[in-house]
């Protein structure tokens, strides 16, 4: 992960919205391709939850020769959300540290995003994508900066709904009660969350883990996976980026919904998954509706909420069909 990962020092002080100054910061990204002279060929990538600066290790299908991101003739930016742990400053970086680290925003992780795409001159950005907590961002991006042309959001709405916020908050009382077991257990939610019935069934069944009768393959599959967030994660992070979702509202302090997304007027593909039971189609559908040039399109799919992170092939093909109704509007 931390192959082509760089550090941008801002020297400068940065206010959270809740009233938090940091004296510096810093910022973990990676770049593929490079700025034209023009500074107009700009894609920036924003990550989901867990995720990190290396898009490449995450989005490989959108890399490839048939995907969206072309480093040939584009200048691709992924950079790490304040408060993640994995380079940006957060929990375990600068001087608040630990449980200490204050709240944060997907508004203030826009706003140090900008300060990257300033500081690495982009002028204009081609196109914005992100799923789950990274279509956040650039939902805010495309209220918060004129830079962005194009974007394509995945996998989230308008506003944390109660339904997410009651998941997140289960998930922090887990690591509230214990910050290691907790965290696992939070990983093991999520994780049942993020798929589907239809998909556990097919995958899993009732099937005894091998070599253990006492244990299905479901139960292991879930321990695995809480076991391995723990190795590289952190649980402080883990809290603060929950809430940091939590306060996902793009009308907070601004109006109403359709006041705010009626002046959005770029084309924004509004990619929803058929069998997503944390961010439910619906929301897709309604965030389309209430944009000044929504698409919605329904990506099919058993995987449930992380199909953005595993049907590539589907996703290229819908921005494709996305593309092509822009083209036929001109």
């Amino acid at each position: 992960m931390n192959q082509g990962i760089r550090i941008h020092h801002h020297p400068h002080p940065f206010t959270t919205e809740s009233g938090h100054t940091f004296s510096e910061l810093e910022i973990a990204y990676k770049t593929w391709g490079t700025l034209n002279e023009s500074a107009d060929n700009a894609v920036l990538i924003c990550h989901a939850l867990t995720g990190h600066a290396a898009a490449d290790e995450w989005f490989p299908g959108l890399f490839d020769a048939d995907g969206i991101l072309d480093p040939t003739r584009q200048f691709i930016v992924c950079s790490n959300v304040l408060g993640s742990c994995y380079g940006t400053t957060g929990p375990r970086t600068g001087r608040d540290q630990g449980g200490d680290f204050p709240i944060v925003t997907i508004r203030d992780m826009v706003r140090v995003e900008q300060i990257l795409l300033d500081a690495l001159g982009v002028k204009s950005i081609e196109l914005a994508i992100g799923g789950s907590m990274g279509g956040m961002q650039v939902l805010e991006w495309s209220v918060m900066d004129t830079r962005v042309r194009k974007m394509m959001l995945i996998a989230m709405g308008k506003a944390h709904s109660a339904w997410a916020i009651a998941i997140s908050e289960a998930q922090r009382q887990a690591i509230y009660a214990d910050p290691v077991a907790g965290l696992s257990a939070a990983r093991q939610m999520g994780m049942v969350f993020y798929r589907s019935a239809s998909s556990f069934e097919e995958r899993f069944g009732r099937d005894p883990q091998p070599g253990n009768s006492d244990l299905l393959k479901v139960q292991s599959y879930l321990n695995y996976q809480g076991r391995k967030l723990v190795d590289r994660f952190d649980a402080v992070t883990y809290v603060r980026l929950t809430q940091a979702m939590d306060s996902h509202d793009v009308s907070r302090g601004r109006g109403t919904f359709e006041e705010v997304l009626g002046k959005v007027t770029i084309p924004a593909l509004v990619l929803g998954i058929s069998s997503d039971v944390l961010y439910w189609p619906s929301e897709q559908k309604e965030l389309a509706r209430l944009f000044g040039n929504g698409t919605y399109l329904e990506l099919q799919s058993d995987e449930g909420h992380d199909a953005f992170l595993i049907e590539f092939p589907k996703m290229v093909a819908a921005y494709r069909q996305f593309e092509q109704l822009i083209h036929s509007q001109k």
